[in-house]
């Protein structure tokens, strides 16, 4: 496998054909960093719904057709557009400072002087929930839960809870706001964002989140004073309904067009970074994937997306699904990248029973690279689940996450984090995996 491996980057070291322009891409094992590189510079970060998005939809279209993608094109879909204001938030008393904070995304802004108040910790969402109103009525909640590292990154969802419904949570029992702990493992003076959710019969309160540091701070703050009060300022903003899009790109199978083999990633990425990790290095990766393949002329069709507003809650993928629900029996498989760029270490599925066999078989080719075998319980990756919920085979490339919540949703996400070797192993298993997948006629849904 590893001679095939040099003999597709061999065969496809060459400079795209056609009218020369300035922005020709060379078809090697350095692709898919490139791409990121272009992306993260070009663009920078790419919230769902502002310019930037759209900057990033067109750069994508742009590439696509520079790779030479048999067909390219973008789907519209409509989502509620945030846009986040400046924010502060000071210990009022008795230890005047300031802390660092981020609004989490969808919050409201507080009112145009701030909210001061009381401060109450819980130590996780189960705690809040367990409160008495007494104890929370018209103050700010502080839930103080660490996130623990882990390879696979399991802890995650375990703590995330506590930042899409803890102002639900919170607003039920008479909060004024409410922070939390970062979702992060990072002890850097960085605050992490991420999507908040609220309740149509709840009313709306503001939501930030505090750098891990700063909850450390606020923490023995409490411990030393209990009534330490705080002062918010966040000038949040919801303008309402926009379009975003996925952008979509084919290469068309040779013997069996039909059947498509879905490779994925998604384009946009919080505002505080440059995205390059989530989801620069995906979006790098599965370009890169489908294009260095398409000269050795797959028989499946391969089908790139470019999944928008994965952030927001899988609004582009869920758009994708429906659109594409009568033709979905014609999806073989799907997966995605969206974990970073850490080197890939397991192979898991998401097959049919009778299609295990191959699945042993493939991670078998991959095993070379370091990638052991992992369980049949796959998800395909986030916007890739809700395929996976229709029916559609899947399979995940695990990504090494113990480091990607020190820079997940912060400034700090920047393409100095990609490690390159580390991307090209990841190119290396994402080209024997798709390749294998798109040239059999094995059927993952038995």
């Amino acid at each position: 496998m590893k001679l095939w491996l040099t003999t597709i980057i061999a065969a496809t070291s060459f400079a795209i054909s056609g009218s020369a322009t300035a922005n020709q891409l060379e078809l090697n094992n350095d692709l898919a960093y490139k791409l990121v590189e272009s992306l993260t510079v070009e663009v920078g970060p790419r919230l769902a719904g502002s310019e930037a998005d759209a900057r990033a939809v067109a750069w994508a279209e742009q590439k696509f057709n520079q790779l030479g993608f048999d067909k390219v094109w973008t789907e519209p879909f409509t989502m509620q557009y945030w846009e986040r204001g400046n924010a502060s938030l000071r210990v009022e008393a008795p230890f005047n400072q300031a802390l660092v904070l981020t609004a989490l995304g969808g919050s409201i802004g507080t009112p145009f002087d701030g909210i001061s108040s009381q401060v109450v910790m819980f130590d996780n969402l189960q705690q809040l929930q367990q409160a008495d109103p007494a104890n929370v009525k018209d103050k700010i909640v502080f839930i103080n839960q660490a996130l623990r590292k882990d390879i696979r990154g399991s802890f995650y969802g375990q703590v995330v809870g506590a930042r899409a419904q803890g102002a639900v949570e919170a607003a039920k029992l008479g909060a004024k706001a409410i922070i939390i702990r970062s979702v992060g493992t990072s002890n850097n003076r960085f605050a992490h964002t991420g999507i908040m959710r609220y309740s149509e019969d709840v009313p709306r309160i503001p939501a930030a989140a505090i750098s891990v540091p700063d909850a450390q701070q606020l923490s023995k703050m409490l411990a030393i004073h209990p009534e330490t009060s705080l002062s918010l300022n966040m000038k949040n903003n919801l303008p309402g309904e926009v379009t975003s899009h996925n952008v979509i790109a084919e290469i068309t199978g040779s013997k069996r067009p039909k059947e498509i083999v879905l490779i994925s990633a998604h384009i946009d990425s919080w505002d505080e970074g440059t995205g390059a990790l989530d989801d620069g290095a995906g979006v790098g990766l599965v370009m890169a994937t489908a294009a260095l393949l398409k000269q050795h002329k797959p028989e499946r069709t391969i089908r790139v997306v470019l999944f928008g507003n994965e952030e927001g809650g899988l609004i582009g993928a869920r758009a994708y699904a429906a659109r594409h629900a009568a033709e979905l029996k014609n999806h073989v498989f799907a997966s995605e990248s969206d974990f970073g760029a850490g080197r890939i270490w397991r192979f898991d599925t998401g097959f049919g029973e009778q299609a295990l066999a191959f699945g042993s078989d493939l991670q078998q080719q991959l095993k070379y690279l370091g990638i052991e075998a992992g369980t049949n319980t796959a998800s395909g990756g986030p916007d890739v689940s809700v395929l996976k919920a229709m029916g559609v085979p899947v399979a995940s490339l695990q990504q090494d996450g113990t480091d990607y919540f020190d820079f997940h949703h912060t400034p700090n996400d920047t393409l100095d984090k990609i490690d390159p070797a580390a991307l090209q192993q990841n190119l290396q298993a994402w080209l024997i995996m798709t390749r294998i997948i798109a040239n059999s006629n094995v059927d993952l849904r038995k």
